[in-house]
């Protein structure tokens, strides 16, 4: 199958109502962070349906779909390029793989984009390699690679391991754009919920949580108990 046939497909499971909200949730007006994003309407589950009928699709063809202007042809193209990582049984092929998403990661310039890639594929493919590309990423001015190092490490907390999570952290603890404080927020939130001392400690110490943004410590502290998270928005502790 070719991106074209894939993105016929993608066009008949368009919804016109569906499209005008994802084209508003996904602030895509003038001045906003997508502006200029184009969408067709189509769900993320009609889409991953989409991919297990089709199930494979060859790399040149996932580079056209990943070009497109569309969204939703953007995503199936992730979608299609996390099956294929999954299945790939020899390093060498996750290498490229690997490879080609940070090539491409131009076209990756979404957070919902970056949320349902990036920890299979970068996370997945550095979890047991250095980690210096991830640094890399998120010492950029563009805030979906910055996106890609911080999310990426979901994959290392899964495993109990937290330290490049808090180290990256550091690096975003006073980033001016909400949709960074929000990544930063659920992720030390995921570390917090596999190891509460561990987060707790991080936003305790230095008294990082009365300079980080508002934002970011809501989201970090969601999951806290009652008490203790007004104590934190509260400044006392």
């Amino acid at each position: 199958m070719t991106a074209k046939q894939i993105e016929y497909k993608l066009q008949q499971l368009g919804n016109p109502q569906k499209k005008t909200i994802l084209s508003s949730f996904f602030k895509s007006g003038k001045g906003e962070y997508c502006e200029g994003d184009i969408f067709i309407g189509v769900t993320v589950p009609a889409q991953r349906s989409l991919v297990k009928s089709v199930k494979e699709l060859d790399i040149k063809e996932i580079q056209t779909l990943l070009q497109s202007p569309f969204h939703e042809c953007r995503m199936t193209a992730l979608l299609f390029l996390v099956e294929k990582f999954k299945r790939a049984k020899i390093q060498d092929e996750q290498k490229l793989i690997y490879q080609f998403y940070i090539n491409n990661s131009a076209h990756i310039n979404n957070w919902d984009l970056v949320d349902l890639s990036a920890p299979t594929i970068v996370g997945g493919f550095l979890k047991n390699r250095s980690k210096t590309e991830l640094y890399q990423l998120v010492q950029s001015s563009n805030i979906w690679l910055q996106r890609i190092a911080i999310v990426s490490t979901i994959t290392f907390i899964r495993e109990g391991k937290f330290d490049d999570t808090l180290e990256l952290s550091k690096i975003l603890l006073h980033h001016p754009h909400d949709l960074i404080q929000k990544a930063v927020g659920w992720i030390l939130r995921e570390v917090g919920k596999r190891d509460f001392d561990m987060e707790y400690n991080f936003l305790a110490e230095a008294e990082r949580y009365k300079t980080m943004p508002r934002t970011m410590l809501r989201y970090a502290i969601e999951k806290f108990p009652e008490n203790i998270r007004k104590e934190f928005l509260l400044s006392k502790i």
